[in-house]
């Protein structure tokens, strides 16, 4: 399984407001993890925080090595 750039853990939160972003992520055409991580970006950069921007997984299958004769 390929390691994830992205730190996982456990978040609790009140059912009621879980609802309400999953209803916004379905409005967004987003998953409930990525309305989250969209909305603690957003409420960063309104307190002036900027966090480093993660580096992009490479895709696609990667370039054949040439020193096989």
């Amino acid at each position: 399984m390929p390691t994830s750039a992205k730190k996982a853990f456990a978040l609790r939160l009140d059912p009621a407001l879980y609802a309400a972003v999953e209803r916004l992520a379905a409005d967004e055409l987003r998953s409930a993890n990525a309305e989250i991580e969209v909305l603690l970006r957003e409420a960063l950069a309104r307190r002036g925080v900027k966090p480093k921007a993660a580096a992009s997984a490479r895709r696609g299958r990667p370039p054949k090595e040439d020193n096989q004769p």
